[in-house]
Order: structure tokens, then C-alpha cells, then sequence
């Protein structure tokens, strides 16, 4: 089948993958994996850049090779540290080490200098100090809780319910560990370039949420004027309707990020991309998977305990199960059976009447 025609089941309900019915299984992954997250940073040391843990950087610069191993050996007669070494470009190689007295300095760059047959004028070396890569990360830190107390209060005024702001903020939560965690654990080096790519996917992650939240707040507005479909039932539809532009846009997002990694930084050389289209390669990748599969069904589970929707659940089951007795029901968790009960127009509207209420404006008496 073309794309066109499952896109179009999936918004008519002719076709529907049952993932608010089988949340378990999705909170069960998203769950493993933030503990397994969790488990590394406290396990293991992080791979931290020259920023945060601080020392010397030397660059080669107009060097006809760029080859590390003359570095390393470099580096291993004036200091016993490792160091990193990298390309800038095409004709630069960067080398970090750990912090160098004056005099080691000094014979580390003639000897790079040798050792690249370049001029010690064009190998450059500067201390960096920790506490600029702590600063980095304190404001870091301090814009990412500004940013989801301000998401949470702006979702809860728009879609006017808690459980959305709770799982859009619980998708972002497990976006950002997650992320995090696999640097932590791959040894990646995290370097500011990595904190400003995950405060970057963190918009992305919004935004792929609030699409799918968008549509279940209109499949849902007039949810007890109709005994066809649960709640639980009408957010899946939902999330089903924007499976393929979800998977559209992350495709589309992906792609960029793609070209830098395998053109920028293999092909050409520029390591100084790497850490920024690596985090955000895999922080969105995660974020389109967790909008499907965590912040709707959590948002979903969390709505089910008011007792409102859980009566008009009860009402819709006990209705199906009296016009067809053996059709199959809902389990008191919220989990789907069964085939969608009417079909939707694909590309059709819930009309005005599903959009958020504004309240009019009083005209001042001249």
C-alpha cells in the first residue's frame, strides 16, 4: 500500500495501531531505559570536555597532515596524560591535554611545531579553566527548569487540563535522561556544544507533542455527547491521525542533522560539529518516539482517573456489550480491543466548536 492510503486508514480509523491500549509496554521501555540512564551517571565518570574539567589546548594550524599520532607521542614525552586530539577543517588539528605549567607549554608547541613541520607561530595554546564550562552548565540548568515551568502553565492554559502539561513535561524529562544517558554510557564527550543541543531537542520534543495532544483535545471535545468511542479510544484515533506527519516531520528534521554528521564531520574533517549533530541526531530521534509513546498514553492514563471519563468508559462498554455480547470490552486499565466504531472523514475538522474558548472582549462605552 502507498503511504497515501495508510495514511488515510489511519485517520479514518479503518487501520489502527493500538498503542494507548498497550501503554504498558511503552512505559515499561521508557522507564528501563531512564533507570538504565539513571544507573550510568552514577556508575560510571562522564567523558567531560576541556570546558568543564579544564587545561591546555594546542592548534595546529596549515599543517599538511592530520594525522594524531605524531600528537599523542608529543604529549606523552612532556606529560603522562592522554590526550584528545581532533581535526578543525581540513587543515588544523587541535590538541587538548590536561593542565601544563608554562615551560611544558612552551616545549609542547615547538615540539608540535616540529613534529607537523609548521612554524611555532602557527601553533596556538590557551588554558581554558573549569569554571567556565560550570558556569555553562549552571545557566544551562536554571533555562531548561524556566523553560518546562513556563510549558507546563502555557499547556495547562491552552488545552485547560494538568494531565497534558504532565505528559508533555514527562516526555521531556525522558528525552533529556535519555539522551544524556547514552553519552554517559557510550563515553561520548559532553562538551557545551552538547548541553546547548539538548536545550535545542527539547523544543523539538515540544513540538512533536503538542501536534498529537492538538488533535486528541478535538477528538475528545464532545466526548459525553457521543457513546461510540472512550475516552482512552478517541486519543488513540488521535495519535493514529498524526502517526505519519509525526513520522514526516521527523524525517524531515533528521535529514539536515544526517548531512552534517556524514558530510561536516566525516567527510570534511570538522570535528567541531560533532557534538552538537550527534546530541541533537539522538535526542530527536527519541523525541519522536516519545510523543507517541509516552506523552499521550501517560496523559491518557492520568485522565482516566477522573470520574467523569471513567463513568462515560463504563457507560460506552456496557452499551457496546448490550448491542453485541460478544463483542470484546475494555479492561479497567484503559486497554482497546475491538475495531473503531465509526469512521472519520480523513482531512475533515471537529469544526469551531473544538477549538480553545476566547473570551470576547468587552467594547469600552464612548
Amino acid at each position: 500500500m502507498s503511504m497515501y492510503s495508510i495514511g488515510n486508514d489511519l485517520y479514518t480509523g479503518k487501520r489502527s495501531l493500538d498503542i494507548v491500549g498497550r501503554r504498558k509496554i511503552g512505559f515499561s521501555v521508557a522507564i528501563l531505559l531512564v533507570i538504565v540512564s539513571i544507573a550510568a551517571f552514577i556508575i560510571r565518570e562522564p567523558n567531560l570536555g576541556i570546558e568543564f574539567r579544564g587545561g591546555s589546548q594546542f592548534t595546529i594550524s596549515g599543517t599538511q597532515t592530520l594525522e594524531h599520532k605524531p600528537a599523542y607521542d608529543v604529549v606523552a614525552e612532556v606529560s603522562n596524560s592522554v590526550p584528545r586530539v581532533s581535526n578543525v577543517g581540513q587543515n588544523s588539528v587541535r590538541v587538548q591535554t590536561q593542565e601544563l605549567d608554562d615551560q611544558a607549554t612552551q616545549q609542547v608547541r615547538e615540539a608540535l611545531a616540529q613534529a607537523y613541520d609548521v612554524e611555532v607561530s602557527d601553533v596556538t595554546s590557551t588554558f581554558i579553566g573549569p569554571s567556565w564550562g560550570q558556569d555553562i552548565l549552571a545557566q544551562a540548568l536554571r533555562a531548561m527548569i524556566i523553560f518546562m515551568v513556563a510549558i507546563s502553565v502555557i499547556l495547562i492554559a491552552y488545552f485547560r487540563s494538568w494531565t497534558i502539561a504532565v505528559g508533555a513535561i514527562g516526555a521531556l524529562f525522558h528525552d533529556f535522561v535519555v539522551t544524556l544517558g547514552v553519552y554517559w554510557i557510550l563515553g561520548l564527550e559532553i562538551s557545551p556544544a552538547t548541553v546547548i543541543g539538548l536545550l535545542t531537542i527539547m523544543g523539538y520534543s515540544l513540538y512533536d507533542t503538542v501536534v498529537v495532544f492538538d488533535k486528541v483535545r478535538e477528538n475528545t471535545t464532545e466526548l459525553t455527547e457521543q457513546y461510540e468511542l472512550t475516552y482512552a479510544e478517541e486519543a488513540n484515533l488521535a495519535i493514529n491521525q498524526t502517526l505519519i506527519r509525526s513520522l514526516n516531520t521527523s524525517v524531515t528534521g533528521l535529514l539536515p542533522v544526517i548531512a552534517v554528521l556524514v558530510i561536516g564531520v566525516w567527510i570534511l574533517g570538522a570535528d567541531t560539529l560533532r557534538d552538537l549533530s550527534l546530541v541533537m541526531f539522538v535526542g530527536m530521534l527519541l523525541s519522536a518516539i516519545s510523543s507517541i509513546f509516552v506523552a499521550a498514553p501517560l496523559a491518557v492514563a492520568l485522565a482516566e482517573r477522573n470520574p467523569n471519563i471513567r463513568a462515560h468508559t463504563q457507560e460506552v462498554l456496557a452499551r457496546r456489550t448490550k448491542d453485541d455480547p460478544t463483542a470484546e470490552t475494555e479492561s479497567n486499565e484503559g486497554e482497546l480491543s475491538g475495531t473503531m466504531a465509526s469512521e472519520r472523514v480523513a482531512g475533515g475538522h471537529r469544526g469551531q466548536s473544538s477549538q480553545p474558548k476566547r473570551q470576547k472582549k468587552k467594547r469600552k462605552k464612548r
